[in-house]
């Protein structure tokens, strides 16, 4: 009888250290995944002086477009490393970028230069890991909280240090990447 005991208690702590860590791994891949959200939102950030400076070489009555792509770029670079602090200057720099990018209609030689070309192609490709970095991270949280929320997992949670994690959600018009024309 006392060996049935035993044996039911190892099984039981056996099946406790399993879920736990399966929490910690889980946890652990949003963290990775938020980081490699980071560091291509830091890339595209990187980006903008070099095509303001190229654009302004065309178009340097345009003020106003400039300080506004550059006042979002300082926010997002200000901002705290949270989804939500992130999506909501990640909206500001996608709407100021589309206003850089709309001054390249109006200047036919600006669309021409080698420079900016080569900036809209860098930036489109970036555009293109941001959102599949978004994709990774939000699919990590949601298999994060599905463990959260799930039986047994959720037992072991509550005895934990797995607080739940945002989602990063931009606006439906930040979901649009920034016209890129050839």
């Amino acid at each position: 009888m006392t060996l049935i005991i035993i044996g039911i208690v190892l099984l039981v702590a056996i099946i406790g250290i399993v879920l736990y860590n399966g929490l910690v791994r889980s946890r652990n891949q949003v963290d990775n995944a938020w980081s490699q959200v980071d560091v291509q939102l830091k890339r595209r950030l990187d980006l903008i002086p070099n095509l303001v400076e190229t654009v302004k070489g065309y178009a340097a009555h345009e003020q106003k477009t400039f300080d506004a792509v550059i006042r979002a770029r300082n926010v997002a670079l200000s901002v705290a490393s949270t989804p939500e602090a992130q999506a909501s200057a990640d909206n500001l720099v996608s709407g100021a970028l589309r206003q850089l990018f709309a001054l390249s209609e109006a200047y036919p030689d600006l669309k021409a230069n080698q420079n900016f070309l080569a900036l809209q192609e860098e930036l489109s490709a970036t555009e293109g890991r941001v959102a599949y970095a978004r994709q990774f991270y939000n699919d990590s949280v949601l298999d994060y909280h599905n463990k959260l929320d799930t039986v047994p997992t959720l037992f072991v949670a509550k005895f934990g240090s797995f607080a739940r994690r945002e989602f990063f959600e931009a606006e439906d018009a930040a979901l649009v990447p920034p016209d890129v024309k050839f």
